[in-house]
């Protein structure tokens, strides 16, 4: 697994499917493997930096869900 050498501070990238490796390296190890959370004063706003910091992660196989946070802020949009 590849990770963003600066993510910004408001940004957690949290494993659960890795493994590390004795020579140090973080593998995939199964299911869902990393969880990508922002913060930010809106909803809106954290998905746009959560989204921001995907594509500098890199690992073989790698797919991710494109709809996180939408369907609140669609909620949002209706009031």
């Amino acid at each position: 697994i590849t990770l963003p050498e600066n993510c910004p501070s408001d940004v957690h990238i949290i494993h659960s499917g890795t493994q590390r490796l004795a020579d140090g390296r973080v593998v995939t190890a199964g299911g869902r493997v990393l969880g990508v959370v922002a913060h930010a004063s809106t909803l809106s706003e954290a998905v746009k930096k959560a989204y921001r910091v995907i594509p500098s992660i890199k690992f073989e196989g790698m797919h991710y869900r494109r709809d996180i946070g939408y369907r609140q802020l669609k909620r949002d949009a209706g009031l």
